[in-house]
């Protein structure tokens, strides 16, 4: 009982600083904008309180039995956890409020996905340090690549509002487009790079990793498609400057191919055929 308390205090934070994100920033009026930036101040801090709860229940929900528990809801639990955390400390260096107006009350409905959606068995082979090791690089390269895909939402929307003669003051507090773009690349990068390691783990070091050789599934083919799209981004990138809807459709791309490649498939086998 105890334990539920603390999902349903992580829920009600994450809420509440997003609808204050929103009444603050999103929807500020022009006369407020000043205060607004104040605020940053100290709600940039407040949402360490949820971020930490978040956690807590995570470790809860993970360790809760000798192995390792890491279903479909724990999995993008921890990915929103992890991309709400990246952001947190991003938005350090970067101006970057709007973000926090979406990022919130999407880890407010992740919090509670391991109590609705429980883990039906744990991991095999999980006290491997090679299968941690494995969980940890992938999960930080799908946050990152979260991150990206939310960036370039936010891109898309500031594209289309700029020949609007009223912005909201939370657009015009964000950097230009052309600095956004480089922020947004240097994300995916970050991202490709431990995508990368991530899938050459999986091969290379598969019978140590998951206990049995290397199956060609959808899961795979998948992961490798996604791997193709952001390396042709940014192979485009640094060869024909590719920027702008080019770059943002690509990233949505690699992103969703990436989504249907890890979360589709505990998807269809936990929650749909309940394997």
């Amino acid at each position: 009982m105890s334990s539920i308390l603390f999902y349903l205090a992580a829920f009600l934070l994450y809420g509440l600083i997003g609808w204050h994100f929103w009444r603050t920033k999103w929807n500020a009026s022009k006369q407020s904008m000043d205060s607004s930036t104040v605020a940053a101040s100290w709600d940039s801090f407040v949402i360490l309180i949820p971020l930490i709860l978040h956690g807590y229940t995570l470790y809860l929900s993970i360790f809760s039995s000798t192995g390792l528990s890491f279903g479909v809801a724990n999995a993008v639990s921890s990915i929103v956890w992890l991309t709400a955390l990246i952001y947190w400390l991003s938005s350090f260096f970067y101006r970057l409020e709007a973000l926090q107006t979406l990022v919130a009350p999407i880890a407010a409905i992740a919090v509670l996905l391991p109590l609705v959606f429980p883990s039906l068995r744990p991991l095999a082979n999980t006290e491997l340090p090679a299968f941690k090791a494995h969980i940890l690089v992938a999960m930080m390269a799908y946050s990152l690549l979260t991150i990206a895909a939310l960036h370039a939402l936010l891109m898309a929307f500031v594209e289309r509002r700029l020949h609007h003669p009223a912005m909201s003051p939370t657009l015009l507090n964000l950097p230009p487009l052309l600095t956004m773009e480089k922020l947004l690349f240097r994300i995916i990068w970050a991202g490709f790079i431990l995508l990368t390691l991530t899938l050459i783990s999986g091969v290379v070091f598969s019978e140590e990793v998951f206990g049995q050789p290397l199956k060609f599934t959808h899961k795979t083919l998948f992961g490798f498609i996604s791997w193709g799209v952001f390396a042709a981004l940014l192979t485009g990138r640094q060869l024909y400057g590719w920027r702008g809807r080019i770059a943002i459709r690509w990233t949505l791309i690699g992103f969703v191919i990436l989504l249907l490649a890890y979360i589709g498939s505990k998807f269809v086998l936990e929650v749909i055929l309940q394997r």
